[in-house]
């Protein structure tokens, strides 16, 4: 069965083997009394990979934005979020919220709508913080982060950036022997966007395929957060498994990384060229999750009910607004060329004999030609 559903993008899968040993699974303390060994290494390292002065590692988003949103909390601040920022990174500005801070939505990725809240709002006199991913996985657009980053620091605020899906993907100087930029620092990188007034939250689940978290940012707010997060005193720290596989996807990274990346992006660009072969289209440029767009006759869960019967594997996704059911597509660097052509094969004859297979490989061509249509445009 061809597997269209892992979003471990590089293809990283960190084998007991691979890792170094460890004496404990677990210290049984407490982050806030002892941090695990290794967990300032690695954060330290991620710190650097994305620009920021600090960083520090925690069990999961859920625990990382539910303990910003208490630090948010504190001061004369109001949050600004993104209509389209994914679940977690709103639930951590929720529960701000809860605390009395002011909560306001703006349209997605729409740096003017977020520029007319803010005048709205700027009598309060509250300090913004706004609420983003760095990149949408419904419609593959890299945020306006510059954009969003002037307005805060013309107000005298704070960008938080949700950087899961991009850390480990995007990065430096993209370019057409690397689409995706170099390095897989992620948005901030991309953007070319540095300061105390950015703070990055991350999972490493995605690009790096490590189930832990990381916030970056500027060392006084770092420092800040390790003093204060309730996650650090009360729940358990990252295991020294987790720890041992960041590392070694930190090592993978600095070895290999860009030829993983352009590996990743020639078998999206071979994706989307026989998706066109096809008549078919997808949202996600050329960022791993490719969703179908609706077409005259589809039916999003019966076409993923078909593929399935024929050996191929998909994922029912909703888009903003939780519109109708369309089918997503999540490609990593594992995949080979025949499996690409093996969907789109499957694709052309579930939806019938109108559809004509493609007929060339986008995995033919040479690094240097690849295709780098820009998935943050």
């Amino acid at each position: 069965m061809a597997d269209f559903t892992s979003a471990l993008y590089l293809g990283l899968q960190h084998p007991s083997g691979a890792l170094r040993p460890w004496e404990r699974l677990s210290q049984g303390r407490p982050a806030a009394l002892e941090e695990p060994p290794g967990a300032a290494a690695v954060a330290a390292e991620l710190a650097g990979l994305q620009g920021c002065a600090a960083a520090v590692l925690l069990p999961s988003t859920l625990h990382l934005f539910l303990d910003l949103g208490e630090l948010l909390a504190e001061g004369l601040r109001a949050i600004y979020c993104d209509a389209g920022s994914y679940p977690i990174a709103r639930w951590g500005a929720e529960r701000a919220a809860l605390r009395g801070i002011p909560l306001h939505t703006f349209a997605h990725h729409n740096a003017d709508a977020l520029r007319q809240v803010l005048e709205r709002t700027s009598a309060s006199k509250r300090s913004p913080v706004v609420v983003t991913d760095g990149l949408c996985t419904v419609c593959g657009r890299s945020a306006p982060l510059a954009d969003y980053l002037a307005l805060v620091r013309h107000y005298g605020g704070l960008l938080v950036i949700d950087d899961t899906q991009a850390l480990g993907v995007l990065g430096t100087t993209p370019g057409p022997g690397a689409p995706y930029g170099h390095g897989g620092g992620g948005s901030a990188r991309l953007a070319a966007l540095t300061g105390s007034d950015l703070l990055l939250g991350s999972s490493l689940a995605k690009g790096f395929g490590v189930p832990v978290a990381v916030l970056s940012g500027g060392a006084s707010l770092i420092r800040r957060f390790r003093e204060h997060s309730p996650s650090r005193l009360h729940c358990s720290p990252p295991s020294a498994a987790v720890i041992r596989a960041a590392g070694h996807a930190l090592a993978v990274n600095g070895e290999a990384g860009d030829a993983l990346r352009l590996r990743l992006a020639q078998r999206v660009a071979q994706f989307r060229q026989g998706l066109d072969a096809l008549g078919l289209a997808a949202d996600g440029g050329l960022f791993p999750v490719q969703v179908l767009k609706p077409s005259r006759g589809m039916d999003a869960l019966r076409l993923h009910r078909l593929l399935r019967h024929q050996g191929i594997r998909s994922v029912p996704m909703r888009g903003h607004g939780r519109g109708e059911p369309r089918l997503g597509f999540l490609i990593t660097a594992r995949h080979e060329p025949e499996q690409i052509d093996a969907c789109l094969a499957a694709l052309a004859a579930a939806l019938g004999p109108t559809r004509r297979q493609p007929t060339e490989r986008m995995s033919h061509q040479r690094p240097d030609q690849s295709p780098a249509k820009s998935l943050w445009r």
